[in-house]
C-alpha cells in the first residue's frame, strides 16, 4: 500500500474524512507547505520523532515554533529526549523525515501536540510523502492522535 493510501485508511478508520493533496514542488519544510496550501506557516502541523529513554514518541508543533526537548522529556515523564534519526523515525513511523504524517505509523506512538495548533480552524499535515498534505480541525486531529496537549514550544511564544 502506497503511503498516502496508509494514511487515507488510518484516517478512515479513526473517523476522519481528509483529502490529501499533491504539490508536485513539494511540501518538505513548514515554509513550503504553508506557501503551497496558501496559509500562515503556525497552520502547518510538524510531526517530528523523537527518543525519550529509548521510546519513539510523535510530537505535533506549529510550523511556527521548535520544539523544547527538555519540555517533551518532562511531558514524557523521561530525563532525556533527543531529536530521532531519519533512520530511526522511518522505523518508528514506517515514513520519511518531510512526509511523516500524524496517523497511520507502523506501530503506536506516543503523541504530544503543542496547544497553539489548536488556535486555528483548520491545520495542514503531511499525507506521507513530502509532496502530499491534507487539512483538518485541530480538534479532530487531537481526537484521532489521543495526543495529550502540552507547551512544547521552545522559548517565549509569538503572538499567533
Amino acid at each position: 500500500m502506497k503511503a498516502t493510501e496508509r494514511v487515507l485508511a488510518a484516517a478512515a478508520d479513526a473517523g476522519l474524512s481528509i483529502d490529501p493533496v499533491e504539490f508536485p514542488e513539494g511540501t518538505r519544510t513548514a515554509e513550503d507547505a504553508a506557501r503551497a496550501v496558501g496559509s500562515d506557516v503556525a497552520q502547518i502541523v510538524k510531526s517530528l520523532v523523537f527518543v525519550c529513554d529509548g521510546e519513539p514518541v510523535i510530537a505535533f508543533v506549529s510550523g511556527r515554533h521548535r520544539l523544547d526537548p527538555e519540555k517533551l522529556a518532562r511531558a514524557a515523564g523521561v530525563r532525556n529526549a533527543r531529536r530521532a534519526t531519519a533512520d530511526e523515525a522511518r522505523e518508528a513511523t514506517g515514513y520519511a523525515i518531510g512526509g511523516t504524517p500524524p496517523i497511520g505509523h507502523d506501530r503506536p506512538l506516543r503523541a504530544f501536540l503543542d496547544p497553539s495548533l489548536l488556535a486555528h480552524e483548520v491545520v495542514w499535515c503531511a499525507g506521507g510523502t513530502p509532496s502530499v498534505v491534507f487539512a483538518v480541525a485541530p480538534g479532530d486531529l487531537l481526537k484521532a492522535t489521543g495526543a495529550m496537549v502540552v507547551d512544547l514550544a521552545e522559548g517565549e511564544r509569538s503572538q499567533e
